[in-house]
């Protein structure tokens, strides 16, 4: 893909998350159900973290299409390492968790991660703009441009220690509120909540090792772009 081409689409995709992060976060506070966006506000979802995140991610991507545009290829080269990290280790594999886990909690029991109560405060369209749109936007990614993955050992640590900091997030709003982020988690006893997060990382990380054969499969180990 030409790099014109490659910044105008991560332009788009920018403003695209950014208006709908922002929309997510200016819901009619006045039609909120009592149980919903309390302590923590909007920032204890991963869904909302992940908006944030995937904006971040094509803030950066396009700085660094403008910077090979203009030819300032050193710092280029700079910005496109911090792309690949992100993507690597965050954009990816969250957005495909986010997703799926989202749709198949959705179908067995929505209850349990989106109450009916939420249909008419959040649009249908912003409900699939969070949890649809993501997955097929980090597709297209791989498909659009290569991206350099770290060493497996670095990727995992890191993706780890941002799973750890959720985890312990999601536990200090229970041990403030006494309410759980999600009702699901309230179903699982301490030790089979343990293996539910537990069991969470192993899917997350193997998104992270399917988005790491894509890229290898898409554009072989190594294509550079300097």
């Amino acid at each position: 893909m030409e790099i014109s081409t490659l910044a105008t689409y991560h332009c788009l995709a920018f403003v695209w998350y950014f208006f709908v992060a922002y929309s997510i976060t200016h819901v009619r506070t006045e039609e909120r159900p009592s149980e919903v966006f309390l302590y923590g506000g909007q920032w204890k979802y991963l869904t909302v973290l992940n908006l944030v995140l995937q904006a971040v991610f094509y803030g950066v991507s396009f700085l660094a299409d403008v910077l090979r545009l203009i030819k300032k290829l050193r710092c280029a080269k700079c910005i496109i390492s911090s792309r690949d990290l992100l993507f690597s280790v965050l954009a990816f594999p969250v957005s495909t968790f986010v997703s799926i886990s989202f749709w198949t909690l959705y179908t067995y029991n929505r209850e349990l991660v989106y109450p009916k109560s939420l249909d008419g405060i959040i649009p249908l369209w912003l409900n699939h703009a969070m949890h649809t749109a993501v997955l097929p936007f980090a597709v297209l990614e791989i498909l659009a441009t290569p991206h350099r993955y770290p060493a497996k050992k670095k990727g995992l640590i890191l993706l780890g220690f941002v799973a750890f900091l959720y985890i312990s997030w999601v536990l200090w709003i229970y041990s403030v509120t006494g309410e759980w982020v999600y009702p699901l988690f309230a179903l699982f006893s301490p030790a089979g909540l343990a293996a539910f997060f537990a069991g969470s990382l192993a899917i997350v990380v193997s998104f992270y090792n399917f988005g790491e054969f894509l890229n290898r499969m898409i554009w072989g180990q190594s294509k550079f772009w300097f």
